[in-house]
C-alpha cells in the first residue's frame, strides 16, 4: 500500500465553483476530507453598519446587493421590519404585486442555483436552459423598476410604481430581420401582467425540459444522491432554513407558519424530502419552482380584477405624485424633506423574517427615535448553512465539495454582509 499523507488544501478564495469570495481550508488524507474550515469575511462589504449611518429609505438599495439573486426579497423583509415598527397597514393591491414579485425571485434564484450547481458537477446544457428562462424574468424586473438586477422597488408602504400598462419592445436592427422581430416581440404586445401570464403558462413545460435533463440522468444521480446527508434533528440544531431543512424532510416554511402579506389566501403545497442528500434538495427546489410558478397565476388574476391604490397615502412616508407637486407647495415640501431628511421611526424594536429563496431572512431593527436605524442586523440564511458545511463533507471526496457548495446554494453578499 502507498503511504498516505495528510494534506492541507486551500480551496479558493477565488474558485470558479465557489459562488461568491469562499475560502476553505480542507484537511485530507489522499482524496478523502477528513476536516473543512470555512473562512468568510473576504467580501465584507458593512452593510449592517453602512445603514446606521443613512436614512431608512436610502438602505433599500443596498438589501438588494446582500443576495444580488432573490433582490426583491432582501428588500422585503428590510420594508416589512420598518413597517412594524411604523404600525402601517400595506394597501391590498400592494400587497399582491410583493407576494408576485416575490415568487417571481424565487423562480429568478432557483433558475441560476439549478444552472450554476448542475454546470459545476459538469452538466453544461443546464445553464444555457436556465438563463434563457431567467431573461424573460429579468425583463420583468426592469419593466416595473428599470434596473434588471437592483431593483429596488419595495418601499415602506407598498412599492415604487404601479404595474406597467406596455412592456418594452424589440427594435429594428440591422442584426434581426421582420420574421425574427415579430417572433421576439409576439408576447410584448400587452401590459406586463400579459406577459407574466404568457411565462407562467410556458414555465411548466421548461421544468419538464429541466427535468428530462437531469432526474433520471445517472450520473447526476451518481453526483447528488447520498451527498451531504443532513438528518431532520440535526437541520433543525444547525439553524437551517428553507429548501435546506425541507430537504431533510421538515415541512418548515414562512409563509404557511407565520404567514405574511396575502399568502393566506393563496393555495399552495409546500414540497419536502425524505433522504436530506443532495439530490433531495434539487426535488425540492424543482418542485418549488412549480409552486412558485401557481402562485404568480393566483396574484395575475386577482390583480386583473382589482384596481387600487398600491402605496399608503401619508406623504411623510410615501412620495407624492409628480403632477401634485407642480401645482402645491406643500407636497413640493413633502417630496423634498421625504428624500433629504426620510422620515423617523418611533423607538422600538422590530423583527421581521420572510421566507426568502435560501430561507428564513430576518431584518432585526432597533431604532432610538432618529431617521436612522440605531441598529440593524441581517439573519442571513446561508450564514447558517455555511456553519454546517464542515459536518456536511467530512468522508466526501473532493469533488464532492462543489458539488455541496452548490446544493447549499450560497452567496457571499449576504454571508459576509
Amino acid at each position: 500500500m502507498p503511504e498516505l499523507r495528510n494534506m492541507t488544501l486551500n480551496f479558493g478564495p477565488q474558485h470558479p465553483a465557489a459562488h461568491g469570495v469562499l475560502r476553505l481550508v480542507l484537511e485530507m488524507e489522499g482524496e478523502t476530507i477528513l476536516r473543512a474550515d470555512p473562512h468568510v469575511g473576504l467580501l465584507h462589504r458593512g452593510t449592517e453598519k453602512l445603514a446606521e449611518s443613512k436614512p431608512y429609505n436610502q438602505s433599500i438599495g443596498y438589501m438588494d446587493r446582500l443576495d444580488y439573486v432573490s433582490m426583491m426579497s432582501n428588500e422585503h423583509g428590510y420594508v416589512l421590519a420598518i413597517e412594524k415598527l411604523l404600525g402601517v397597514e400595506v394597501p391590498e393591491r400592494g400587497q399582491y404585486i410583493r407576494v408576485m414579485f416575490d415568487e417571481i425571485t424565487r423562480i429568478l434564484n432557483h433558475l441560476l442555483w439549478l444552472g450554476a450547481h448542475a454546470l459545476d458537477v459538469g452538466a453544461m446544457t443546464m445553464f444555457l436552459y436556465c438563463f434563457r428562462e431567467r431573461e424573460d424574468l429579468m425583463d420583468c424586473y426592469e419593466a416595473v423598476s428599470g434596473a434588471r438586477l437592483h431593483a429596488t422597488y419595495y418601499r415602506p408602504g407598498g412599492v415604487a410604481r404601479d404595474l406597467p400598462d406596455e412592456m418594452p419592445q424589440y427594435e429594428k436592427s440591422q442584426f434581426r430581420s421582420d420574421k425574427d422581430l415579430e417572433r421576439l416581440n409576439a408576447n410584448r404586445n400587452g401590459s406586463l401582467l400579459d406577459f407574466i401570464e404568457d411565462f407562467t403558462r410556458r414555465f411548466p413545460g421548461y421544468v419538464d425540459e429541466y427535468e428530462t435533463l437531469l432526474t433520471d440522468n445517472r450520473i447526476w444521480k451518481q453526483r447528488t444522491v447520498g451527498i451531504g446527508v443532513v438528518t431532520p434533528e440535526r437541520a433543525l440544531q444547525m439553524g437551517f432554513t428553507g429548501p435546506m431543512l425541507r430537504g431533510s424532510g421538515i415541512a418548515w416554511d414562512l409563509r404557511k407558519k407565520q404567514p405574511y402579506e396575502v399568502y393566506h389566501k393563496l393555495d399552495f403545497d409546500i414540497p419536502v424530502g425524505v433522504e436530506g442528500d443532495s439530490y433531495d434538495r434539487y426535488l425540492v427546489r424543482i418542485e418549488e419552482m412549480r409552486q412558485s410558478n401557481s402562485i404568480v397565476k393566483q396574484c395575475i388574476d386577482w390583480l386583473r380584477e382589482n384596481k387600487g391604490p398600491i402605496n399608503i397615502v401619508n406623504h411623510k412616508f410615501s412620495p407624492p405624485k409628480r403632477e401634485d407637486m407642480k401645482h402645491d407647495m406643500e407636497t413640493l415640501i413633502h417630496h423634498f424633506k421625504l428624500f433629504t431628511e426620510g422620515y423617523c421611526l418611533p423607538e422600538g424594536e422590530a423583527y421581521a423574517a420572510i421566507e426568502h429563496p435560501k430561507g428564513e431572512f430576518g431584518v432585526y431593527l432597533i431604532s432610538d427615535g432618529a431617521n436612522k436605524p440605531y441598529r440593524l442586523k441581517i439573519r442571513a440564511p446561508g450564514f447558517a448553512h455555511l456553519a454546517g458545511f464542515d459536518e456536511m463533507i467530512r468522508g466526501h471526496m473532493l469533488s464532492d465539495v462543489v458539488a455541496i457548495i452548490g446544493t447549499q446554494d450560497i452567496v457571499f453578499g449576504e454571508i459576509d454582509r
